[in-house]
């Protein structure tokens, strides 16, 4: 998922405004230690979820070359989120 930096400040603000309305944290810092940090997670989600992508494009890629002519018939797509779902589920990224 594409976010700019200004969205992905909305996202924590929101995170962090929830959590607190609903009683679920209680804040033992400054408030802009807490946003950095929900910033940063948002932030690492996204670059882990964005590796994940690369890296299956590229296994599907291999896959299809090493497949030959015989690759002609797959569904693309579906090998892609099979491929993607099966890395996500190794590197424990929920998508």
């Amino acid at each position: 998922m594409k976010l700019r930096e200004d969205q992905i400040g909305r996202m924590a603000e929101k995170i962090l405004g929830d959590l607190s309305a609903a009683g679920l944290i209680d804040l033992k810092q400054d408030r802009t230690a807490a946003l950095n940090a929900v910033k940063s997670a948002v932030t690492a989600d996204i670059k882990a979820e964005e590796a994940l992508e690369k890296d299956a494009a590229q296994l599907l890629d291999q896959t299809l070359r090493s497949m030959g002519s015989g690759a002609t018939g797959i569904d693309q797509h579906k090998m892609l989120r099979m491929i993607k779902e099966k890395l996500a589920k190794e590197r424990k990224i929920v998508l």
